[in-house]
């Protein structure tokens, strides 16, 4: 792209999105606050200039199963300022150990797998969560995720699935989830029989709710093996006609992430394929509609399975082509997820490895924004 078109682009977007920069902060930072690493982020812009940025806050160390919380920060100035940490929720008193669990030597309950959908135009912010992978749980906030209501259990909404295929583990997302414009609440879930370890195999599905999640549904199984090699994490979005497109992480080769639509975030999916344009190390990316661009977040790594490069990608034709890119990560660096608000600013908070005393590496999640502008008017990769 030459620097006239660079400019036309840039004058025809709002002047808040003109930032030639990224700014960065550190949310939550490993072996702080109690917490050995912080894992799993998850962001969603919730209206009004307010953010909500939550994760799996891991106390014993980075182990998917332990002594786990889910926690969350809120900014109410577009990121500027944040609010100090808070646990969510707790588990319930009669959790227990998922029986298909590694063993854990400092015990405690694992909460897992934080799913948000906010409903800017109400103030809602809708929760998802899961409690050892094998319970799942609903909350409601009506003040943009200032306080929330006390958690329903929605675990029989899995249940229904076990006649298609009867899991040990279930997760929802992660990342967060939408709300269609037909009002739909749709969330990406993966499940796993778990005879060959507690994650594997798996296969992608969706829950739902239309009614403002009073109640949810399960959707059809979207793909499981062999159509994808344990297909597993997986994003989602609303497409310019109101489709809804999957971006599923998976173990097929070659290393590329599969993607699945449908009419309406439910059933009738079609059959996935593997996307050329979208390499993958096998790791959790993420999708987000701002504006008319689709946009995309993952680690750009065809070459091996080092997690690194963390790179964001936009579509002006629902996914068809991704001519623009951007690095926002050159570094170690893994989960991530976007969120993008109605003046053209792009929020991503991400897993990166920092620095911690005596020079160790600990898993921190790190917040950055920046403009659509910075991103579209890249030369494409």
């Amino acid at each position: 792209m030459n620097n006239r078109l660079a400019l036309w682009i840039a004058l025809l977007l709002p002047a808040c999105t003109l930032a030639a920069d990224v700014k960065k902060t550190d949310l939550f930072v490993g072996g702080e606050g109690g917490y050995a690493a912080y894992r799993i982020p998850g962001i969603v812009c919730t209206g009004g200039g307010t953010l909500l940025a939550y994760c799996e806050a891991r106390r014993d160390g980075a182990a998917d199963w332990g002594a786990i919380d889910v926690l969350a920060r809120r900014s109410t100035d577009g990121g500027a300022t944040w609010e100090p940490p808070r646990k969510l929720f707790s588990p319930p008193e009669e959790a227990k150990a998922n029986p298909v669990a590694p063993q854990r030597k400092a015990g405690g309950i694992t909460m897992n797998n934080p799913v948000a959908i906010a409903d800017v135009a109400r103030g809602v912010v809708h929760f998802l969560y899961c409690v050892e992978y094998n319970r799942c749980f609903y909350a409601r906030s009506d003040d943009r995720g200032k306080t929330f209501a006390r958690p329903v259990e929605i675990t029989p909404t899995f249940e229904t699935f076990r006649e298609d295929y009867d899991w040990k583990v279930i997760a929802t997302g992660p990342g967060h989830g939408i709300r269609l414009t037909s009002g739909r609440l749709v969330v990406p879930v993966w499940m796993s029989t778990s005879t060959a370890g507690p994650h594997r195999p798996s296969c992608v599905a969706t829950v739902y709710s239309d009614d403002g999640g009073k109640t949810w549904e399960r959707g059809a199984i979207v793909v499981a093996p062999p159509a994808l090699a344990n297909p597993s994490e997986t994003a989602v979005a609303e497409l310019g006609d109101g489709r809804v497109m999957l971006n599923i992480r998976n173990e097929s080769g070659p290393r590329q992430r599969a993607v699945c639509v449908g009419p309406d975030g439910a059933k009738g999916w079609g059959p996935p394929h593997l996307e050329p344009a979208l390499p993958d190390p096998v790791c959790m990316a993420s999708l987000v509609r701002g504006g008319r661009w689709l946009l995309f977040s993952n680690l750009d790594n065809p070459s091996g399975p080092e997690r690194r490069n963390l790179t964001v990608r936009a579509s002006d034709d629902d996914g068809k082509t991704w001519p623009r890119s951007r690095v926002l990560e050159p570094g170690p660096s893994a989960y991530s997820d976007l969120a993008a608000d109605g003046a053209g600013n792009v929020y991503c908070l991400y897993e990166r490895s920092a620095t911690g005393p005596g020079g160790t590496r600990r898993s921190s999640l790190t917040f950055a924004r920046f403009g659509i502008a910075w991103l579209i008017a890249a030369d494409g990769r």
